[in-house]
């Protein structure tokens, strides 16, 4: 909302009378929580839950009350960022939180979730945040299992007779932009395991519980398939969602088009405006100002793109529907300098201004 504000700020430098729209961007990852709270009049809510280490965290989730759904980053209670290096463990890292942040809402009286499930520094199959749903997860001896991945090594038992009653009427939209299965050579231990903390024994065993998980929870809940794409995203809390939860995995970025209703804003536009951070081929894959470009030519409107940087293969990006794009920085500066707030609004408006003069010239 920072930069589309910059943005229309070098547009009015040039067409003071133009009627420019700041719209809310996320692709479901860090930030998604910020952008449509604020670009839907949702309201922030922060609460302490259960971290990744079993510690006390601060999560923060919108709420949009006129349609009471709750915006999430999984990565408020569990993400990577929250465990420093040399404590990175999966064994023992725990989604508990994330079921705290949705019990939490559903009390709020929110019923429709939108959930971003990246960063995460778990690796436990959801078995966490379902615990903290009221599903009992249960040893030989009828004791609740441990959290982290360690506690599905001794799981016996999945009963959902005390879960919150309230669930069966909730609705989950998973941000989820991952095609890995739960468990194999391409599942959530062999991929992402090692940047969690896990050495290739750990990633064996992890999977093998993974898939012992699976195979229990098959018994009593149909909806559990561990070969479906997207179960093995954040360790496994994709396959949680799916097997426990109405819940239906989504392009992050297709679902932030479409909660934030941006089609019937730029069906109406002369001229749609998006960027990221910086262009490059990634971008051209289908990142978030892809997903703006494909929708705006279905309604056959022109798009240009800003970008702190481009690379060389950027000019992917002219192919997949962006007609130009152009980096704002105007000097060599350090990173630092060109992130500075200050500097990157300034930098921003001042290229905007220069591109509108051209449009403006034609």
């Amino acid at each position: 909302m920072e930069a589309g504000n910059a943005i229309r700020t070098g547009i009015h430098r040039v067409y003071p009378e133009a009627l420019a729209e700041v719209r809310p961007l996320a692709d479901g990852g860090e930030g998604t929580v910020d952008a449509l709270a604020e670009g839907m009049n949702g309201v922030i809510h922060e609460i302490s839950v259960t971290g990744p280490l079993g510690e006390p965290v601060t999560a923060r989730y919108g709420v949009i009350e006129s349609t009471h759904t709750a915006i999430m980053e999984m990565s408020q209670a569990a993400g990577i960022t929250q465990v420093p290096l040399q404590k990175r463990n999966p064994l023992y890292t725990t989604t508990y939180g994330v079921g705290e942040m949705i019990r939490d809402a559903i009390e709020k009286g929110c019923r429709r979730f939108i959930m971003g499930i990246g960063g995460s520094a778990t690796n436990d199959g959801g078995s966490g945040m379902l615990q903290a749903l009221g599903y009992d997860f249960l040893d030989a001896q009828g004791r609740p299992v441990p959290y982290g991945a360690k506690g599905l090594e001794i799981l016996e038992t999945i009963s959902d007779s005390h879960v919150i009653p309230e669930l069966a009427d909730c609705h989950f939209y998973i941000a989820c932009d991952v095609t890995n299965k739960l468990c194999g050579e391409l599942g959530c231990s062999a991929v992402y395991g090692p940047q969690k903390g896990a050495d290739p024994q750990m990633i064996q065993k992890m999977d093998q519980w993974l898939a012992r998980y699976a195979a229990l929870a098959r018994k009593t809940f149909p909806r559990a398939d561990p070969q479906q794409a997207g179960t093995g995203a954040a360790g496994g809390l994709g396959f949680a969602f799916l097997t426990f939860t109405d819940a239906v995995l989504e392009s992050g970025v297709k679902l932030v088009l479409e909660e934030t209703r941006l089609a019937d804003y730029i069906k109406d536009a002369d001229l749609v405006i998006t960027g990221e951070g910086r262009l490059d081929e990634q971008t051209a894959m289908g990142k978030a100002p892809i997903g703006v470009a494909r929708l705006a030519k279905q309604y056959n409107k022109p798009v240009i793109a800003f970008s702190g940087a481009v690379t060389p293969k950027a000019a992917a990006c002219n192919t997949a529907g962006i007609d130009a794009f152009f980096p704002i920085l105007r000097s060599v500066v350090t990173l630092e300098e060109a992130m500075n707030p200050e500097n990157a609004a300034l930098n921003m408006a001042d290229a905007v201004e220069q591109v509108f003069r051209v449009i403006r010239f034609v």
